[in-house]
């Protein structure tokens, strides 16, 4: 079998994980992973159905531009309005920015008449004026990754706040509820970072003999975080390392420091994915965070468009990898450095391949 046969077959195995992700976060009678946030209608919105033959132009807004997990995410978003076959075209605002720069680039795609915005916000309460004013010209506004306070946008994640939380229960669990730890966070005020904050906060206050010797901001940045582990491995005695997805080039620290390995927690980032299969001595987690989530988001952006009954909310429920099956069943050989193993979350997204998501292509590209 050659290497796209193998690769084909290890995501049967791969859809069979997501699923039950799904069921263990649905109570709908489909078992998605929906979870009504709440609103005046109970929680969903009833829009006009659209004609059968209109097509729809979407929106994205992303702030962050040289993190592989953004670009995933932006990959699913275009997978999943090429398989729609109803999105004429997908426009992207794409440039590291900050609060101000996202606020106008939201406004560009109002004025450029997109028929719904997927943005991964910069800020929790900071954009929603420009939310509301895209909402008072019928443009549907998406977040994805983290929430905002804007009660008219839609939120599509998988759950930070457990992302947090699992890990560190694991990391902790790990050293026997005692021990150094470093506490390696994501993108300083981003709303995902804080909410894994949260959860992590919630955990720790189970494990008293746990000591947080090191806490610092990674950026979501590889290289950052390699630095940053280079650091604590040789100016520090730590048990266990918790890392917002910053894995792989945290665990490729080790040997360049010539100390032995301590516990890792990453995400599901597949060049983890492998290190926990292949490299002697290293134990560690990976706690899915699929990107793909853009394509869930892109799914509930034309959903909307198409006069579906929609939940304001869906969370994806983190699953903990960490046995040598459950590594095997999502690793993806000769996937780009820093991309997610998980691409097609189901039941949501309509493209079927993880090679869909792979080869980033919109409709017309």
């Amino acid at each position: 079998m050659d290497n796209r046969g193998k690769f084909i077959t290890r995501w049967l195995v791969i859809l069979a994980v997501l699923a039950l992700i799904a069921a263990a976060c649905g109570g709908d009678d489909d078992e998605s992973t929906e979870t009504t946030a709440g609103d005046d209608d109970g929680g969903t919105t009833e829009t006009t159905a659209a004609p059968a033959d209109e097509t729809f132009v979407l929106g994205v807004s992303n702030t962050l531009v040289g993190n592989a997990w953004r670009e995933q995410m932006i990959c699913a978003i275009k997978a999943e309005a090429r398989a729609r076959g109803n999105v004429s075209e997908v426009v992207l605002q794409n440039r590291n920015t900050d609060v101000a720069g996202q606020i106008a680039d939201i406004q560009t795609l109002i004025s450029q008449g997109v028929d719904a915005i997927i943005i991964n916000p910069a800020d929790r309460s900071a954009l929603d004026d420009v939310i509301a004013e895209a909402d008072a010209q019928g443009i549907p506004v998406i977040s994805v990754d983290a929430p905002v306070t804007a009660p008219q946008a839609y939120f599509v994640s998988n759950n930070q706040v457990e992302y947090g939380e699992v890990g560190a229960r694991w990391l902790f669990e790990a050293l026997g509820g005692e021990g150094k730890v470093a506490y390696m966070r994501g993108l300083d005020g981003h709303p995902a970072d804080t909410d894994r904050d949260t959860g992590w906060d919630a955990a720790l206050a189970d494990y008293p003999g746990i000591e947080v010797v090191y806490e610092n901001w990674t950026g979501w940045d590889p290289s950052q975080g390699a630095q940053q582990a280079l650091e604590i491995l040789t100016s520090m005695e730590v048990d266990g390392i918790w890392t917002s997805g910053i894995d792989y080039s945290v665990v490729e620290q080790f040997e360049v420091a010539g100390v032995d390995y301590v516990p890792v927690v990453g995400a599901d980032n597949n060049a983890f994915i492998e290190q926990l299969m292949t490299v002697e001595d290293l134990s560690g987690a990976g706690v899915s965070n699929p990107p793909s989530i853009g394509g869930v988001g892109a799914a509930v952006a034309l959903d909307i468009l198409e006069g579906k009954d929609v939940a304001k909310e869906t969370l994806l429920t983190p699953v903990v990898l960490d046995t040598m099956e459950e590594l095997e069943a999502v690793f993806v050989p000769d996937l780009t450095a820093g991309w997610s193993s998980y691409m097609v979350i189901e039941p949501y997204v309509s493209y079927t391949s993880p090679q869909d998501v792979i080869d980033c292509k919109g409709p017309g590209e």
